[in-house]
């Protein structure tokens, strides 16, 4: 039997051993925040860890350069979220007294909408936009085209593109 507590002699154990602290520097120095960097770190980790499990990690002749593409990305979703919640929020302080939503309500809707830009993630941003205004604000392609200064012909091909996505997305 295998013991658990034994060190590991895994490509991503020594890559974390050798380049935790130095990402988690590097993150802290963008954010200006110990506890984000510290999960983002991780977080990339997770996703180094979950690449070599999916047989998909590629050969790490510069390891840095690897987390550092790993980690901007992971910046990006982290300033993206935070911009997320910051327009729900703002959204939520104009509602009226009555229509407010419960703290419970709030964060399943903030958790929600969190998923549902992690998942339209892959698409291009014209057409994450048409598929978002036209699912969530009710705007027809007629104004959406406007919005995005296209032809209505166009907002029909971004919303295939986006109908096709969301199908065909691995969840």
């Amino acid at each position: 039997m295998t013991n658990p507590c034994a060190a590991s002699n895994t490509p991503v154990d020594a890559l974390y051993r050798e380049h935790r602290s130095w990402l988690h520097s590097w993150l802290q120095r963008r954010l200006g925040d110990s506890w984000a960097a510290a999960d983002l770190t991780q977080d990339t980790f997770l996703r180094v860890l979950a690449a070599q499990q999916a047989r998909t990690l590629p050969s790490l002749r510069e390891p840095r350069a690897y987390l550092l593409t790993v980690g901007r990305r992971l910046l990006v979703n982290h300033y993206q979220r935070r911009d997320l919640e910051r327009a729900y929020l703002e959204a939520l302080a104009n509602l009226p007294e009555a229509q407010v939503p419960s703290p419970e309500q709030r964060w399943l809707l903030l958790e929600t909408l969190q998923a549902l830009d992690e998942l339209l993630d892959g698409l291009p941003r014209p057409v994450r936009r048409a598929f978002l205004w036209s699912q969530l604000e009710g705007l027809g392609y007629a104004c959406i085209a406007e919005r995005l200064q296209v032809s209505e012909r166009t907002v029909k091909r971004y919303m295939a593109q986006a109908y096709e996505y969301c199908l065909l997305v691995d969840l």
